[in-house]
């Protein structure tokens, strides 16, 4: 569903992204994980060109998108065409960006509605069901303020549903969660994957990553270190980087006081 060749991506003299190549196929769970500043995030923001690319190629549903060789000559999308392939890729931040002013389901309907002209009356019952689908059938009026942090993110998750996107992107929507709250948009997560949503997720989240992804990539630097089966990733990791990676998530959580660490084992 989503490919990438050589993408290479620069913020002035700072390479972010070095030759990334990476594919995900329809319906797979993929983490990426790896330390801060690895480039991840940038990898999620130039799949949707928030960011746009220096070079390389990215591929939707096997069809090249944003800037691109087409007969030896270079084309770059125009941009009523990138925003079509943007509402069909749905994009979860760290912050909620929820519009302030709107109830929870008027920022769930806000999209479908004025983005893409669908008949009020339609979109509003299909956000009352993804209202219910992320546990939040008794905050339909309630406005942003009025929600906790994870619901909040729980609402985000929703508004992104609501453009019947064929991928998701998320980028370490729990991060900015206090660690009791985190459980309950990984549980949102979970039932996604269950469901056969085509998934590429940025987490620190061990556990989540071992438990739900197809396969996880390790980032560091700019380029994929490392990717494989969980179960490979995690117990037996071939690259020396990717090792160390690991042993310093194991080594921080061994210095948590009990209790602390509700975060890495959600």
């Amino acid at each position: 569903m989503i490919r990438l060749e050589q993408v290479n991506k620069s913020f002035g003299h700072l390479h972010v992204l070095r030759d990334i190549s990476m594919e995900v196929q329809k319906g797979e769970v993929v983490c990426i994980i790896g330390p801060s500043g690895g480039g991840k995030s940038t990898l999620l923001r130039c799949i949707n060109h928030l960011e746009k690319i220096d070079s390389g190629t990215i591929y939707f549903e096997g069809t090249p998108v944003y800037r691109f060789t087409q007969n030896g000559k270079p084309v770059v999308d125009p941009d009523h065409r990138i925003e079509q392939f943007r509402s069909q890729i749905g994009m979860v931040f760290q912050s909620f960006n929820l519009f302030p002013h709107f109830t929870a389901l008027e920022n769930i309907m806000v999209a479908p509605v004025h983005v893409r002209g669908e008949a009020r009356d339609e979109v509003r019952q299909r956000a009352l069901a993804l209202m219910a689908k992320v546990g939040l059938s008794d905050k339909v009026d309630a406005y942003p303020h009025e929600l906790s942090g994870g619901q909040q993110q729980r609402v985000a998750i929703a508004r992104a549903l609501a453009m019947q996107p064929k991928a998701m992107l998320f980028d370490e929507v729990t991060s900015a969660l206090d660690p009791e709250l985190i459980g309950e948009v990984l549980r949102v997560m979970r039932r996604l994957a269950a469901e056969g949503m085509t998934m590429l997720v940025v987490t620190h989240e061990m556990g989540f990553a071992r438990d739900i992804a197809d396969r996880v990539v390790f980032m560091a630097d700019g380029i994929v270190v490392e990717e494989g089966a969980p179960q490979q990733i995690f117990s037996a990791p071939k690259n020396e980087r990717t090792r160390q990676f690991l042993q310093s998530i194991l080594d921080r959580n061994a210095e948590l006081e009990p209790g602390e660490d509700n975060a890495a084992q959600a």
